[in-house]
């Protein structure tokens, strides 16, 4: 079961495609986060959603929230995912101790050994506003990231 609204947002560190350590207290400091975890690179669920995510950029940038996409896939596997997709938005690695973050949230599927297509706002205090996830094969729509916003 993923993390309920009010609870307080596991702190973590990982890397981003670049390799650039993305620490979440950190990045709260600039203002709230969304955490969209994703089950794999390269599949044609999870380019869908993050594209139109990337499609969307402006949603998030508006609101001053920074959207960071997370998934147990290495930073080379999501640089070389990023870059063909021309994602402007980080893409962390939660690639070992495998899928460490994902459970942490919740969000882990320990059986198929990926997270679930999970999503958190993490408010500027560290709580979780809001968190929403869907099975692995559906997509989550992005009124949800729009409500989530605007309850902020």
């Amino acid at each position: 079961m993923i993390l309920e609204p009010g609870t307080a947002a596991p702190d973590f560190e990982l890397s981003d495609q670049h390799g650039a350590p993305f620490r979440l207290t950190e990045a709260l400091e600039r203002g709230p986060v969304v955490l969209v975890f994703f089950p794999f690179a390269f599949s044609r669920g999870c380019q869908g959603e993050l594209c139109e995510l990337r499609d969307n950029l402006a949603v998030f940038e508006d609101a001053k929230v920074q959207l960071v996409g997370v998934s147990v896939d290495s930073k080379h596997a999501l640089r070389a995912w990023a870059e063909e997709q021309s994602y402007g938005f980080p893409l962390l690695a939660d690639f070992w101790p495998h899928g460490a973050v994902a459970q942490a949230y919740g969000a882990f599927l320990g059986e198929k050994g990926f997270a679930t297509r999970a999503t958190f706002l993490v408010g500027q205090d560290g709580t979780v506003r809001d968190a929403f996830a869907v099975g692995p094969g559906d997509a989550r729509p992005l009124e949800s990231y729009r409500a989530a916003i605007a309850a902020l």
